[in-house]
């Protein structure tokens, strides 16, 4: 690709639209990139290693990339350390290892950070639990636009965790959530939007949940809607299931079956 050959002075954004054409393009003008010392390029790097795509798969190699990284001051570098050592990707799972790696992240303001430690505290996984000062990073990155986290403020503020309880601000802040696209956020401002009896509102948000979900959401979400009072919400439900059973294993495939017998009866 020509727009390689001056990668050495390169910034970011000359980086960024470097970046064009199939996953094993990307793959090599990453790899490229990431050679020459550009610290987004080496995270990115890590990345694609970690997940395969346009690359053969390789975990170890890609902390290699994270470390070269973070050595460098790159925020998310240090952020993915953190994830690796919380799920065990390429190193032995460290929970306590995580939560110093997010710590430094989020120390330098980073929001996915932020909101990864916050989980941590939030549980008491790696660190002590601190609902407080979990909640305290949630809303700091959810002050600078991380739909998840805003998704999360509102689930304190709901539940009165770690903040005293306030539904009109958890409320405002699945909104928010919502808005900013993350889908749980998307699914609790629907569930606001039916106890207040607004369901065609309600439902259109659902069917934005249901196009961003991933799996372990779906079947989390599934039998709660198919046990409303709403008939529009039940019908949500059963695409709830169908997606399941297309992203899921044969469980999935049984409770849709089920499901779907159940409507055409």
């Amino acid at each position: 690709m020509g727009t390689l050959t001056t990668i050495e002075t390169a910034d970011a954004e000359q980086f960024a639209e470097s970046l064009q054409g199939s996953p094993q393009q990307r793959a090599k003008a990453i790899l490229a990139a990431a050679r020459t010392g550009l610290p987004l390029a080496q995270t990115m790097l890590g990345q694609i290693l970690l997940e395969g795509h346009g690359i053969e798969q390789d975990r170890t190699l890609a902390i290699t990339w994270f470390n070269i990284a973070a050595s460098q001051g790159d925020t998310m570098a240090l952020n993915m350390l953190g994830r690796c050592h919380e799920h065990g990707w390429g190193v032995e799972k460290n929970e306590p290892m995580a939560a110093a790696y997010y710590q430094k992240a989020a120390d330098l303001k980073l929001d996915w950070a932020q909101y990864n430690l916050a989980n941590l505290l939030a549980t008491g996984r790696g660190t002590t639990r601190d609902p407080q000062q979990a909640f305290a990073l949630y809303l700091q990155a959810a002050n600078q636009g991380h739909a998840k986290s805003m998704n999360l403020v509102g689930r304190c503020y709901e539940d009165g965790t770690g903040v005293e309880a306030n539904p009109a601000i958890a409320f405002d802040w699945y909104r928010r959530s919502a808005e900013a696209g993350d889908f749980r956020g998307q699914y609790s401002w629907a569930t606001v939007l039916l106890g207040q009896g607004e369901i065609e509102h309600a439902c259109e948000w659902l069917q934005r949940a249901l196009q961003g979900g991933n799996l372990n959401f779906l079947r989390a979400t599934r039998s709660a809607l198919l046990h409303a009072e709403e008939t529009e919400v039940r019908e949500i439900a059963l695409a709830f299931h169908t997606r399941a059973a297309e992203l899921g294993d044969a469980s999935d495939q049984a409770a849709y079956e089920q499901v779907a017998a159940a409507q055409r009866a």
